[in-house]
């Protein structure tokens, strides 16, 4: 059985909920990392949103309840949740295709347009962002992401990313200016951590599910 756990991101505060029963000595608690029982008050739900928007002090805050089911719900709940499709793109120098997109390093990835299929909008976006003349996705979803902003109406939104492994060919890139994306480049793994980059820690989590390998080889 799978484990029950959702995971989120809010200002680079990592937010995890889990069920009590997951609970144990391993979790780290101290003044930056946070283990908390849900007392079924969606205030204190709020609270904890609300502080994390505000400063970047806390890198974790664990939430459990024995009612799982309702500790997430109830969370969702806070927020109005936005679709993306992003893409992972290999060339066969084995680079991964990397957008600088306001400071960060980033992958390319943007919101689902009605009606449209997650793989269907990774692809698009994909294409779009970078100029890439055509991606193919090997395999499987890679993994789903999750992060907090805030829109331009000022409503709490989850960002739910789908993210896919791709097959691309090494071309000059053309990035897409109007959504603030400066550089497209390829990059191996070792050359994007070989230096200290600004990158979210949900594209880390992405990122670290893919191995250097020749997406040829990638098992379907």
């Amino acid at each position: 059985m799978a484990r029950q756990m959702y995971e989120i991101y809010i200002n680079e505060t990592k937010i995890v909920l889990l069920p009590s029963t997951e609970i144990n000595d391993s979790f780290i608690k101290d003044e930056n990392n946070m283990v908390v029982r849900y007392t079924g008050k969606v205030n204190s739900l709020l609270n904890f949103v609300d502080m994390c928007e505000k400063t970047t002090k806390q890198e974790s805050i664990i939430i459990h309840s024995m009612e799982y089911k309702k500790l997430k719900n109830d969370f969702i709940g806070l927020f109005k949740v936005v679709e993306a499709g992003g893409g992972v793109v290999v060339n066969e120098r084995d680079q991964i295709l990397m957008i600088h997109r306001r400071g960060h390093w980033d992958l390319p990835k943007g919101k689902l347009e009605a009606g449209e299929k997650k793989k269907d909008a990774a692809i698009r976006e994909v294409i779009e962002e970078t100029g890439i003349d055509a991606v193919e996705i090997v395999g499987k979803k890679l993994i789903k992401t999750y992060h907090s902003f805030v829109n331009r109406k000022g409503v709490r939104c989850i960002k739910l990313s789908h993210w896919y492994l791709m097959r691309g060919k090494h071309q000059t890139l053309t990035p897409q200016v109007e959504e603030d994306i400066d550089e497209c480049r390829w990059m191996t793994l070792e050359s994007f951590y070989s230096k200290k980059r600004k990158v979210f820690s949900n594209i880390l989590l992405v990122l670290n599910k893919v191995q250097t390998r020749k997406v040829n080889n990638v098992e379907q």
